[in-house]
């Protein structure tokens, strides 16, 4: 009698990450998922990192103009019209002691005396007459004449010093307004990360896209995996930064950012997530950064987009 006989057969599994080969169970605690994490990178791009206890504090003195260019808008405006109106109080001051040393104030209806300045009769005027001078607006009612020889080294004085303060506050804030942070908030990402196979490769995926028509010029794109780790002689190293390969080798990074685009890191041997189970993974407390780097097409300005994303790992089809 004739017997089927089945031959035992061999199939040889392609080498994997621990993610696609743990035989786990399908769902995952939405609870375990939602832990609350203090993140490194906010959902906005911005760092959430504070700097205490800095006692080199005038290190930022030295970088007055950088300080300046840091501050919130309101302390920015705050000191930008502190610093004219005290330069004018204080010239001020001084055209009204001169006119008082010289004795203008007690010969103010004598025609026949000259002054240093005339029509000033107060330290309003004074005053006055110096917003005039520093801001070139020159309306011809106080004018200064030639019998006052202080009065002249002080107009070369406050001329000079009124066009440096012009050039270091004018220019900080052009610097400030031309900043392209606001240009981030129309390149959004993705808000999660995916772990899926894709071309028969394990791979980690996220989006990124740009909102306007005017483009990014030579976008390029990296991401950094933010994780404390422990080394073999048993140094901690708090919040360590491993690069994740987005295609720097074959130039895959370099985008063009004309519509929504997939990035992908293939989980392999030299991938800092390959010894990282399925089960794993939602236990792990780390962080994906991502960066963009570009030129604002209309300004020319260079932008720096950082965004944060939060790991998933989809469940496999039953």
């Amino acid at each position: 009698m004739d017997q089927d006989v089945e031959s035992p057969v061999t199939i040889h599994q392609p080498k994997l990450p621990k993610q696609a080969r743990d035989d786990l169970p399908r769902h995952i605690s939405r609870d375990r998922t939602k832990r609350k994490i203090q993140r490194y990178v906010r959902k906005d791009g911005k760092c959430n990192v504070h700097h205490g206890n800095v006692r080199e504090t005038y290190r930022y003195l030295t970088d007055i103009f950088t300080t300046l260019v840091d501050l919130k808008w309101r302390f920015n405006l705050l000191i930008f019209v502190m610093v004219y109106t005290v330069t004018w109080l204080f010239f001020g001051m001084i055209w009204w002691l001169i006119a008082y040393i010289r004795g203008d104030m007690d010969h103010i209806e004598d025609p026949s005396w000259t002054p240093c300045v005339t029509n000033l009769n107060g330290f309003v005027s004074a005053f006055l007459f110096s917003i005039e001078t520093e801001t070139t607006i020159g309306y011809g009612y106080r004018v200064i004449t030639d019998k006052c020889p202080e009065g002249i080294i002080l107009l070369l004085i406050q001329s000079v010093l009124g066009s440096i303060v012009n050039a270091f506050m004018v220019g900080c804030m052009f610097v400030k307004i031309s900043q392209p942070k606001k240009r981030a908030e129309t390149l959004v990402f993705s808000t999660h990360a995916v772990i899926s196979m894709r071309d028969g490769k394990l791979c980690l995926m996220f989006r990124v896209g740009d909102l306007r028509n005017s483009h990014i010029v030579e976008a390029s794109i990296r991401a950094k995996l933010i994780k404390s780790k422990q080394t073999s002689e048993g140094e901690f190293i708090p919040l360590n930064q491993t690069d994740i390969n987005v295609g720097y080798y074959t130039g895959d990074d370099r985008l063009f950012l004309v519509s929504p685009l997939i990035i992908s890191h293939e989980i392999n041997q030299q991938s800092p997530f390959w010894e990282i189970s399925k089960a794993q993974l939602p236990k792990e407390e780390l962080e994906i950064v991502v960066i963009l780097e570009g030129m604002v097409e209309a300004t020319g300005a260079g932008s720096i987009v950082s965004g944060d994303l939060q790991l998933v790992s989809p469940e496999k089809d039953k």
